[in-house]
């Protein structure tokens, strides 16, 4: 409040200072105009108020109030009035932006729930980049689950953005948290969240044709939900065994960062359509096992989306993922994304075209449950 009371002060001591040719009243009208951005509407009319008393002020010691300080003391007041309009509605549409701030960070910790920084034996990260201004989360996807004597993930990215692709994105969730736990595989579980998804998109296709009139129209609907598709990968770590299996579902290839070195891209032997992509023939189905590669102690493997790996620099090239993360690999999960995310920043320019999300998942050798009971049940009387 101390800026805009000191620009009338100011204003007030010059126009008096100056020549009576030189007319500075007008300018007072700054004062209420900056208020907006620092104090609501009630601090702003009260700047009015002074503004426009300090105008009559000028008025008074100007040499009366001739027809030109009158025009000056009424515009000032006739502005001053729609700035403190201007602060009530701008103070209106900030309570609505925090109700709705609010809200997303409740949808995030239903739809997106934070993953344990632990899953048996192994380190876990994530990190979700909303490309949309205010919001907390889209059309990506990651979560995990434990099942017996393994941690059982899927990381995916639906089609589309805004609340169609949140609803899509929350179906699956809801499919994968169920189905996790019954599906005694991967191929199984991929085949379940299929049938989720199509049933999902096949109740909108029934409302979409309810809801349009013509049948342009309806045609055009159906087309539009039949583009709709969820790419997803998913991913069984047991304890025990040193592999991962896999069942990528048209998703971006996850990155192995062994913990002697390297980037290792672990691409599918036979990868699957993408979810929702009703009718189509999968083709990890045929084979019925899931891919497996080696996942030693101290093993670092990274998901993302391909949010990630589109996101352009001002100049076009696109994120070079693979070689930027093997310089990082040692920094644990978390901070692998804290490098991961200010350099992904710093190569787009501060702001994405889409969003990304990466998970980041740690083998750790000091985790392991079978370990740890060998140093605690003593053998021959003696302890491990």
């Amino acid at each position: 409040m101390a800026i805009p009371v000191g620009l009338i002060v100011v204003i007030t001591c010059v126009d008096l200072l100056t020549p009576t040719q030189v007319h500075l009243g007008p300018l007072l009208v700054v004062a209420p105009a900056l208020t907006p951005s620092f104090a609501g509407p009630r601090v702003t009319a009260l700047i009015g108020a002074l503004a426009v008393a300090a105008q009559v002020v000028i008025a008074a010691l100007r040499g009366g109030f001739t027809v030109n300080h009158q025009v000056q003391i009424a515009a000032i007041a006739v502005i001053s009035l729609l700035i403190v309009v201007y602060a009530q509605e701008q103070r209106r549409r900030h309570r609505e932006l925090a109700r709705v701030r609010s809200v997303s960070e409740a949808t995030q910790r239903v739809v997106l729930r934070p993953l344990p920084h632990r899953l048996g034996p192994l380190r876990v990260a994530s990190l979700y980049m909303a490309a949309e201004d205010e919001a907390q989360i889209g059309g990506d996807l990651y979560a995990a689950t434990r099942v017996k004597d393994c941690t059982r993930l899927i990381i995916g990215d639906v089609r589309g953005k805004g609340l169609t692709s949140i609803s899509d994105a929350s179906v699956l969730m809801g499919a994968f948290r169920e189905a996790a736990h019954f599906s005694p595989g991967l191929v199984e579980l991929a085949d379940v969240l299929e049938r989720s998804v199509c049933r999902h998109l096949a109740e909108h296709t029934t409302i979409a044709h309810a809801e349009r009139v013509g049948a342009a129209e309806r045609l055009a609907a159906e087309a539009e939900l039949k583009e709709h598709f969820i790419t997803a990968l998913l991913v069984d770590i047991p304890d025990e065994d040193n592999v991962v299996y896999m069942t990528n579902c048209g998703h971006p290839p996850p990155l192995l960062l062994p913990e002697r070195g390297g980037v290792t891209t672990l691409s599918a032997t036979q990868p699957a359509p993408p979810l929702g992509m009703c009718g189509l023939p999968r083709g990890s189905s045929s084979s019925g096992t899931p891919d497996a590669f080696p996942f030693e102690d101290g093993d670092t493997l990274l998901l993302y989306t391909d949010g990630v790996i589109e996101a352009r620099a001002p100049d076009g090239s696109f994120y070079p993922l693979a070689q930027r993360v093997g310089q990082w690999s040692g920094s644990g999960p978390e901070g692998l994304l804290l490098h991961l995310r200010r350099d992904l920043l710093d190569h787009v320019g501060g702001r994405l075209g889409d969003d990304a999300a990466m998970v980041v998942i740690q083998r750790s050798p000091a985790l392991h449950p079978v370990q740890q009971l060998k140093r605690i049940v003593p053998v021959n009387g003696a302890h491990r």
